[in-house]
């Protein structure tokens, strides 16, 4: 059913990531409405908000990494190009910082 697509470790990785946090984030929404904050963004924002903010970044985070992979390993003269876990691991950073900061 799913041929189509490449589902390979890393991608079933982020995806698992993403529909976890979804859950959890409705769970604790459910126990504690969120309220409006004010932090690094430019509006005032839920935790929702920020969530939805820091996956559209993570997304965009990781097709850099893809779309530049070759060109580190030009750059840094490495043998083989760098692993996607570089840019997930980026990804989730970000995704960190603005849900604490954001």
């Amino acid at each position: 059913m799913l041929d189509w697509m490449v589902w390979t470790t890393p991608v079933a990785v982020f995806f698992g990531c993403i529909a976890l946090m979804l859950a959890v984030m409705t769970l604790w929404e459910l126990r504690a409405p969120t309220v409006l904050r004010k932090g690094f963004l430019p509006m005032k924002t839920t935790r929702g908000d920020r969530l939805f903010v820091g996956l559209l970044s993570a997304a965009y985070i990781n097709l850099a990494f893809i779309g530049i992979a070759g060109r580190l390993q030009e750059w840094l003269h490495l043998e083989e190009e760098p692993s996607i876990w570089w840019g997930s691991a980026l990804s989730a950073v970000v995704l960190l910082l603005i849900m604490a900061k954001g």
